[in-house]
């Protein structure tokens, strides 16, 4: 049994556990959410009011619930919606950029809405405020701000203003720029005769389980980074835990969907503390339907009679673009923030993947463009060591007649068998290992830019050629049923990329030179084309495209270099 065989053929069966993995060990996407009661107001530590139970109201249309209250209109080249002035809540926000599907005529993608909104567009919103002991008035989800403003854009911040009836007068001004980056600046004027001690807050709640991708590559839920640590949390974790709380000085928090971020981001020289709760609906008995919310208490502040405090707290609610989030990171200081796209473990790969094709897509105009340039690279960095593989592979095959003889003379001996092998090894320099490589430079190649295809929203519904319109899902073309014509439940569906990237595979493999093995080793590897194609039928097209156009480029590879680099050298050996 050869040795370089035997290595070969366990790196493509984990190959398979790998790329299988995401459907073997996938997870059910999460139940919908129920039509059930909504609480409106919050059982939480930081709210120093006592007996805050749950108020059930009635869930209706999400455009009805926003009629209930006065609001100042958000209106920007990337966002829409409006603030909720009972409460000072950023509880209605659309993604102008951004559609719920490639119809440009679909919705836009609704990220806040209000609480008492039904289950389509849950409540989704974020709160800032003042805590203070008992006795002391300060704004609630109640209270009703006055402003003198209808309308927030990027160059007319609006101004909120509230007056406790007792001498302290709060105000709050909301900035929001081009993207997605809100600035909620708090001050508070103390009017009275004696201090008052006050605690800044900022909270971001979320009703019901909210739908995810449901899969083990892909975090979504809570999400933080604390004391220069990421924090990952699930949905599952606050249900189990009801509450984490960490101290921490600078850092962000919030929650993260596969596109989407709502964050909140305190000053970063300011100690506060950051909690995870899970607030559970005392209407609906259905495991894990309640108030998802996480948020920071920062220290408290001592406000003098006659002097006024200031807090700035920003929120960042949008669309995951790693420019920009890099961006906001450095211009707050902000650690680990792009981060919250999900890079897994080859981020020191996937990263700079994702940025080179978003580079390549500027210069193109087209993502299918970007990544046939994208392999090309690949494939000339890759070249020597592809030219040094395939060269011990083609002399592995020029010495099987001596390994067969070493076989045959020593027949039984297996200790002794593989003494001669090794040292006809080393007399040739030829090792049985140097033919893995570009399989083991492929791996982590693989992986990471199926992570750039799955989660980089610069992937969302970009178009490839032809029928596809979106590369981040599967080819929706169906070969086996005949594009549509047979519908039959048990035939697969293999769209016309993935059968392309099977084809393609089969050629390279015959082109590659293969020593002499045993017949159910053969056997599996002449499948491997077939088990790719089916395997990868359903995974995101760009990464079948990529397969595809890799290979094509490495048969044009292959044949060159048995042609023009190993073609004599390899005569010289069989001579």
């Amino acid at each position: 049994m050869n040795n370089n065989t035997n290595f070969i053929a366990f790196l493509v069966i984990s190959v398979l556990i790998l790329v299988g993995f995401h459907y073997l060990y996938e997870k059910p996407h999460a139940e919908r959410m129920e039509r059930q009661a909504l609480i409106t107001r919050l059982a939480q530590e930081t709210h120093v009011e006592e007996n805050l139970a749950p108020a059930p109201v009635v869930l209706r249309q999400r455009e009805d619930v926003l009629q209930d209250h006065p609001r100042v209109r958000i209106d920007t080249p990337a966002l829409r919606g409006s603030i909720n002035l009972v409460g000072a809540r950023l509880d209605d926000l659309e993604l102008r950029r951004y559609r719920e599907t490639v119809d440009p005529n679909s919705p836009e993608i609704v990220l806040l809405s209000p609480a008492g909104s039904e289950e389509t567009h849950g409540a989704y919103y974020a709160s800032f405020g003042w805590l203070a002991a008992r006795g002391v008035k300060v704004p609630s989800d109640q209270t009703l701000w006055k402003s003198d403003d209808r309308l927030l854009s990027i160059d007319k911040p609006v101004r909120l203003t509230w007056d406790n009836g007792e001498g302290l007068i709060f105000e709050r001004v909301i900035a929001v720029d081009e993207n997605y980056l809100f600035t909620i600046a708090d001050r508070v004027t103390n009017k009275t005769d004696g201090d008052v001690a006050l605690y800044p807050f900022g909270l971001i709640a979320r009703y019901g389980r909210p739908p995810t991708a449901g899969t083990y590559v892909l975090h979504e839920g809570p999400i933080a980074a604390l004391n220069g640590t990421l924090k990952e949390l699930t949905f599952a974790n606050l249900v189990d835990e009801s509450k984490i709380a960490i101290e921490s000085t600078g850092g962000w928090l919030g929650i993260t969907d596969k596109y989407w971020l709502v964050t909140l981001m305190p000053p970063q020289t300011e100690r506060f503390t950051a909690s995870f709760t899970f607030v559970p609906d005392q209407v609906s008995s259905t495991k894990g339907h309640g108030i998802y919310q996480t948020d920071f208490r920062g220290a408290a502040v001592s406000l003098a009679a006659g002097t006024s405090i200031d807090f700035t707290t920003h929120l960042f609610a949008g669309a995951k673009r790693v420019t920009l989030l890099d961006q906001y990171a450095k211009q707050l200081g902000l650690p680990l923030f792009d981060r919250t796209i999900d890079f897994g473990w080859y981020y020191f790969l996937t990263k700079p993947f994702l940025y080179l094709l978003i580079m390549l897509h500027e210069l193109t105009g087209n993502m299918g463009i970007a990544i046939i340039l994208f392999t090309i690279m690949l494939k000339i960095v890759t070249l020597p060591l592809s030219i040094k593989s395939y060269r011990s592979m083609a002399k592995l095959k020029a010495l099987q007649p001596e390994m067969k003889e070493i076989q045959e003379r020593y027949k039984g001996d297996r200790p002794k068998i593989g003494m001669e092998t090794m040292e006809l090894y080393k007399r040739e320099k030829v090792s049985p290992m140097s033919g893995c490589v570009p399989i083991l430079i492929q791996i982590p190649i693989f992986f990471a830019l199926y992570k750039v295809l799955y989660v980089g929203i610069e992937m969302r519904q970009a178009p490839l050629f032809g029928w596809v319109q979106d590369m981040s899902v599967a080819d929706p073309s169906s070969v086996l049923t005949l594009f549509g014509l047979i519908d039959w439940a048990f035939i697969p569906h293999v769209g016309i990329w993935p059968l392309l990237m099977g084809i393609s595979m089969f050629v390279q493999q015959k082109m590659t030179p293969q020593p002499t093995t045993e017949n159910a080793q053969m056997k599996v590897l002449m499948w491997m084309p077939v088990i790719f194609t089916f395997m990868l039928a359903n995974m995101a097209v760009g990464l079948v495209f990529y397969w595809t156009i890799s290979n094509v480029f490495g048969i044009a590879q292959q044949w060159y270099i048995t042609r023009k680099v190993i073609g004599t050298k390899t005569a010289a050996v069989k001579s």
